[in-house]
């Protein structure tokens, strides 16, 4: 059973509260069971067809083409539930339409994926009470912006988790780990890897070339597992 904790955020009265590895393990559960049924077997990188369907799998509405410039030129996805069917999800036609972004677009998928798969229940459970009434146009809605589909603050909860959960699902943990794992053990390498190091880049693009992810995707999920390393004055394997 999901954890409720208080929402400072005033949105609600209660969020989900969940770690990490929570996250990670029902991501790779859903990855798994999709690709089971739809292959037969468990391949990346995951298809961006398999996504959308995914998302269809929930009793969500897809616009993958949809015109988001009211609600400013920094929107690339917005999640809207009602009362009364399921979701649906816009993602911007600026992204779907450029063959050079389509990493961007499986990104945003999976990441209003989250919105619907794990705060959809916070929506219907304001339905029910009648707490959306005169709370505005956008009170039903989940509105992701360029520079938090990735990497939101912790501050920004539901956007932080949204972001977590994209990763999770394009780059599920344990092969991502192992893929880290293998190349270190092919170089006997011990101990801790910074972003900056000549092993990091190279771990950088076998994650894009095995996920179908961008750079900035690849490196956000790397440090989040804590299998690439930031911290100023801690040395790299490579040094």
């Amino acid at each position: 059973m999901v954890r409720m904790i208080r929402d400072n955020t005033g949105r609600f009265a209660e969020r989900p509260f969940y770690q990490a590895r929570e996250l990670d393990d029902e991501c790779e559960r859903l990855i798994h069971d999709l690709l089971l049924t739809r292959h037969g077997k468990v391949d990346y990188p995951v298809s961006t067809d398999d996504l959308t369907v995914l998302i269809e799998m929930h009793d969500a509405e897809l616009d993958s083409y949809a015109d988001l410039s009211h609600y400013g030129a920094d929107v690339e996805g917005v999640t809207e539930f009602f009362h009364n069917r399921g979701p649906r999800v816009s993602i911007s036609e600026r992204i779907a339409m450029d063959d050079r972004r389509e990493n961007r677009f499986r990104t945003t998928l999976t990441h209003e994926f989250g919105h619907v798969k794990f705060h959809g229940p916070l929506w219907a459970e304001k339905f029910a009470t009648g707490d959306l009434l005169d709370r505005g146009p956008n009170a039903n809605k989940a509105i992701s912006k360029r520079d938090n589909i990735l990497n939101a603050p912790q501050s920004d909860w539901m956007e932080w988790q949204a972001g977590y959960i994209s990763g999770a699902l394009l780059m599920p943990a344990t092969r991502l780990s192992r893929l880290v794992s293998d190349y270190c053990a092919q170089r006997e390498l011990h101990g801790n890897i910074h972003l900056t190091s000549e092993h990091a880049a190279n771990l950088v693009h076998a994650v894009m070339d095995l996920f179908a992810v961008s750079r900035e995707a690849a490196e956000v999920r790397l440090l989040k597992l804590g299998l690439l390393t930031t911290t100023i004055g801690q040395p790299s394997l490579f040094d």
